[in-house]
């Protein structure tokens, strides 16, 4: 953006106002089903910016999204936040905090510089950040010609029982798809990125094995079929499956493939062991076939069982804009908006705005991959905190994403002429 916008951005710029705005989100308690909580604390902060159009429609049974618009005089392109309004639960939060001024996890104390609790990174400032940004163009006197909408969605977190397959954006790409809301030119998530610009994204899968034999007593082993010693050769086999991914190819932004075993359970009580279980995630990148790498490794667990008594199951629990998982993505490195923001964001706080890959999976592939419509992820907040007892975002970062965020929408969007 210009010296001229960006000054004029900063002089006009309500700190007070828009901290209150994520003290007051991040008060509400919204873990993963609760959606409800932060969509009514949105509606009365969307209607009260004078955002038109707001709709709330339920994607299961009192679990809404919220959604609405600044209307612009018209010419522009259209732009849409988006970011996901549930959160994780807060569990063991006060016992780790008590006695200390963080104790409530919905509390949003300031301390040294940084608003603290759960959902403050990911990802209600990148939420509060967006509408505070249309604030201030308001009171910097800026009118857009282009209109920017605003979708926040529920469903996001994995961890709660029967939740987490990201119900909420799926409603509401479809009701894009079906023509029933417009289509963004250009989608920001705002998911926690300590405001780099993720132009690419990993896929991922989990996958659940079951591995069966039979159990014997301890002192004749030889009539049982030992699912511990086969579990050690998958596992053996899929590391080495992991090398060979790793070794494949490497993403500029997004690093190298692998697959990582992240929990084993098995065992007998003084018997040959019957039945293991091991579950495991399989990182993609841009390009990588999710099917194809499914396939794959079947074949490599399947392999590695020789015993034709003993049986394998393979699950895959976690699936999102895929029936087995979600799939990466990616946007082309010259798309102009993501100058525009890169630029944007690095007036706003010198050093920051590079591009860089999302070490996460989240919702962008629904725009990119189903609809065709470019999305990066954006936002304050660091997702090396998020999900733990230290969530926080700093003061300055957030205040900064406002600032950055208003002159991206100002440049992406175009304002009138004010002669």
């Amino acid at each position: 953006m210009s010296e001229t916008l960006h000054n004029r951005l900063l002089a006009a710029l309500d700190r007070d106002g828009a901290i209150g705005l994520l003290r007051g989100a991040i008060g509400c308690n919204s873990v993963t089903g609760n959606e409800a909580n932060m969509v009514a604390y949105l509606d009365r902060q969307m209607r009260e910016r004078g955002l038109a159009d707001i709709e709330i429609a339920e994607f299961l049974p009192g679990r809404p999204n919220i959604w609405g618009r600044r209307k612009g005089s018209g010419g522009g392109k259209r732009l849409q936040f988006i970011g996901h309004t549930d959160t994780v639960h807060a569990e063991g939060w006060r016992e780790h905090w008590a006695g200390d001024e963080r104790e409530d996890p919905f509390g949003a104390p300031i301390i040294d510089g940084e608003i603290w609790g759960r959902g403050a990174g990911d990802l209600k400032a990148g939420i509060c950040s967006s509408l505070a940004a249309i604030s201030l163009l308001d009171r910097a006197g800026i009118r857009l010609r282009g209109d920017v909408d605003f979708a926040f969605v529920g469903d996001e977190e994995s961890g709660e029982p029967g939740s987490g397959v990201s119900a909420g954006v799926k409603a509401h790409v479809a009701r894009i798809a079906a023509g029933e809301l417009p289509r963004p030119d250009f989608v920001v998530y705002t998911e926690p990125t300590r405001l780099a610009v993720y132009p690419a994204q990993i896929g991922f899968f989990i996958a659940d094995i079951s591995i069966t034999g039979k159990s014997a007593y301890f002192g004749v082993p030889e009539l049982g079929r030992d699912a511990l010693k086969a579990s050690h050769k998958v596992m053996s086999a899929l590391w080495a499956h992991s090398d060979e991914v790793s070794a494949r190819a490497e993403h500029t932004l997004v690093g190298k493939g692998f697959l990582l075993i992240t929990t084993l359970n098995g065992g007998g009580f003084i018997a040959v062991p019957e039945r293991c279980t091991l579950s495991l995630i399989r990182k993609l990148l841009p390009g990588e076939s999710l099917d194809a790498a499914a396939r794959e490794l079947e074949e490599v667990i399947r392999g590695a069982v020789t015993d034709p008594d003993i049986a394998v199951e393979i699950a895959y629990p976690a699936g999102r804009d895929h029936a087995l998982g979600g799939t990466a993505a990616e946007i082309d490195l010259d798309h102009p908006a993501l100058a525009m923001l890169q630029e944007s964001v690095g007036q706003a706080m010198p050093g920051r705005g590079g591009a860089e890959g999302a070490p996460f999976w989240s919702e962008t592939p629904f725009f990119v991959n189903e609809l065709g419509i470019p999305a990066v992820y954006c936002a304050p907040g660091d997702i090396r905190n998020c999900h733990t007892f230290e969530e926080r975002v700093s003061v300055e970062e957030y205040l900064a994403g406002v600032v950055a965020f208003a002159g991206f929408i100002a440049r992406y969007c175009g304002v009138e002429d004010e002669n």
